[in-house]
């Protein structure tokens, strides 16, 4: 992968406690809060100018405007919510230009993941420790679950393999 040590070691501590709030709001409430999105890009604007050199940092900005165009159409063609479009944009700086097509793998996989835990949960007795989470009774995916969990995992990557 071609993010490196240390751009991981610097974005993942902060990156992480906002991938459980993600993952966590859009299965109780099939939301993703704005303050979330907005913290996302915060610790973007903030540690990425000590994890990146600073020409990379700003042309990551791009990463966040085309994934927001692309986002966006997808939401208004009702293919993914509006909260998953934001955070998906708010996400893309963080992703290292070279490493798209294996983060798109590694998504993917994560959806694919995610789904099936989510209805295994969903149709077993741990169901009853959540009782009120509202992706329970929707036939819509939490794509918060998956989403915030990939980035997370994109950062730990590097991480544990050294």
């Amino acid at each position: 992968m071609a993010i490196e040590w240390t751009t991981a070691a610097w974005f993942f501590p902060f990156i992480l406690p906002i991938a459980i709030w993600v993952s966590w709001s859009d299965m109780a409430f099939m939301k993703i809060p704005n303050k979330a999105v907005l913290a996302t890009l915060a610790i973007f604007a903030v540690v990425g100018l000590v994890a990146l050199p600073f020409t990379e940092y700003l042309w990551r900005y791009a990463h966040f405007a085309v994934v927001l165009a692309i986002t966006f159409v997808l939401n208004a063609l009702r293919l993914i919510g509006a909260g998953d479009a934001k955070f998906a944009a708010a996400m893309a700086p963080f992703i290292a230009l070279a490493d798209w097509f294996t983060f798109m793998f590694l998504l993917a996989g994560m959806i694919i993941a995610a789904f099936i835990v989510h209805r295994a949960v969903r149709a077993s007795p741990l169901r009853e420790r959540f009782p009120d989470w509202e992706s329970w009774t929707r036939k819509e995916f939490p794509m918060g679950f998956a989403l915030a969990p990939a980035l997370a995992v994109y950062l730990l990557i590097p991480l544990v393999s050294g």
